[in-house]
């Protein structure tokens, strides 16, 4: 007993604290900038209290917490559970089509549940589950993946989420999902008769999407990125607001304050559009720095993928990558008006507690590839255990 604890705590367990310390940065800076968007009132109209600043807090700690320990367990277990939080997943997703399916004041979908008073969105599960699921269907398959069933099969896995999250009417995490599923099976050994059918594919889709599930309003969302200030229902004040607030801030911001005259104002500003509070608080310089780090986290991530001890490791890091990727480019996209505004937050900064354990539970994932990516002993692995 005594021997065994011994090499427990003696055993080395790496962690890579780069990646750890630079979400955990943007998690404790998204925290700070939601404590004065509450205290300063800037969004008393929206709700936003007290409460929001100490559930992103606390979530940020339980999220620190569950990437932690996801570091010390062994991936190649884990995936090995689908068949419990595959099912688990989909059913909470499914309680969105039911009575108990809540939409939220403001958003187009009804992707929420409401607990005990407090609201949880199930795709946040759903996207650890698929990036799981799909790694592990993609390293038992990888070597026939190119023939036509098998790929298929690859397609259905795919499509699933895609297609649920669709129904929804929560487009942006259809195209979070679509993007998680292109990174992690091009980077297996996908033929490239594949890769050249791609495109038209795609643009299949595109035009399915167009022509049968957009409303009129999702259409004008990303027909007036190319066309602006011709709206005559102005669907682009939101995005005009928030350049407005992003000039405000200047070179240098107008630093943290409680009066919220300091601010100008913008419709989730606590949540998708966050990145223009970070402009007006810290300026040009900050909201460039913030990105330097965003980018960093993504790289580092990719990084991962390229030490990883086995192809179902980096499949996980590819669908890591493909989740935090997507999700900056679109929502610093939508900020610049350069992409529709649908709804998607910025990681580990907007306003949600879902959405900060979830993303903090795939850096952990991703931690755990890192961990090990060598033989060591450590509480869920053995050197002798293959």
């Amino acid at each position: 007993m005594r021997s065994a604890f011994k090499k427990l705590t003696t055993a080395r367990h790496s962690v890579d604290i780069g990646l750890l310390f630079a979400v955990t940065l943007c998690a404790a800076i998204g925290t700070l900038l939601i404590y004065f968007i509450a205290e300063s009132k800037l969004s008393i109209n929206e709700g936003v209290g007290s409460s929001y600043w100490k559930t992103q807090l606390f979530s940020m700690i339980l999220g620190l917490g569950t990437a932690v320990l996801f570091s010390f367990i062994d991936y190649r277990k884990l995936v090995k559970l689908w068949f419990i939080f595959v099912p688990a997943a989909l059913v909470l997703v499914g309680l969105t089509f039911t009575s108990l399916g809540y939409q939220r004041a403001g958003a187009d979908d009804q992707a929420w549940l409401r607990i005990a008073g407090m609201n949880f969105q199930p795709s946040e599960v759903l996207k650890i589950a698929f990036i799981l699921s799909f790694s592990y269907h993609l390293s038992r398959d990888e070597e026939q993946m190119n023939k036509p069933l098998h790929m298929l099969l690859l397609l259905l896995h795919g499509g699933l989420p895609i297609a649920i999250v669709g129904k929804q009417g929560d487009y942006g995490t259809a195209i979070v999902f679509a993007a998680i599923f292109a990174f992690m099976i091009c980077s297996a050994r996908i033929s490239w008769k594949y890769l050249l059918a791609a495109p038209f594919a795609i643009g299949a889709a595109v035009a399915g999407m167009w022509f049968f599930a957009l409303s009129e309003f999702h259409k004008k969302r990303i027909l007036i990125i190319f066309h602006p200030g011709t709206d005559p229902e102005y669907i682009e004040y939101q995005q005009d607001l928030g350049l407005s607030a992003l000039r405000w801030g200047g070179v240098f911001g107008k630093g943290l304050s409680k009066d919220a005259d300091n601010y100008v104002y913008v419709p989730e500003i606590h949540n998708d559009f966050i990145f223009t509070f970070v402009g007006q608080v810290f300026g040009f310089v900050g909201s460039v720095g913030l990105l330097i780090v965003l980018a960093y986290i993504c790289l580092k991530i990719f990084a991962d993928s390229r030490v990883t001890r086995d192809r179902l490791g980096r499949f996980i890091c590819m669908g890591a990558f493909g989740l935090v990727f997507s999700h900056c480019v679109m929502n610093i996209g939508m900020v610049l008006k350069a992409a529709p505004v649908i709804g998607v937050p910025l990681p580990f900064l907007s306003a949600g507690g879902t959405a900060m354990v979830s993303m903090y539970a795939v850096i952990g994932l991703v931690l755990s590839t890192f961990s090990h990516r060598a033989v060591t002993y450590n509480v869920f692995y053995d050197d002798n255990e293959e």
